[in-house]
């Protein structure tokens, strides 16, 4: 989620509670300033649980996953 530093500052309590479970990230003049994180959410766990999900015989290029990605929009 993203939201700007006045919001957030507005509402801090909510942006607590939502970074439980979600990133935040927090913009100024729209630029990404920070991120608030749940310290409980292993970041590390969830990376190595995508490990082999792609087959090492696969050939996917930067060219292909980039056309997959505009399709999606």
């Amino acid at each position: 989620m993203i939201v700007t530093a006045t919001e957030f500052k507005t509402n801090l309590g909510k942006y607590l509670e939502l970074a439980m479970r979600q990133d935040i990230f927090i913009t100024k003049n729209g630029k990404n300033i920070a991120r608030l994180t749940s310290p409980t959410v292993n970041k590390l766990a969830v990376l190595d649980s995508l490990v082999g999900i792609v087959p090492k015989t696969a050939t996917v290029d930067e060219e292909t996953i980039r056309e997959e990605r505009l399709a999606r929009q």
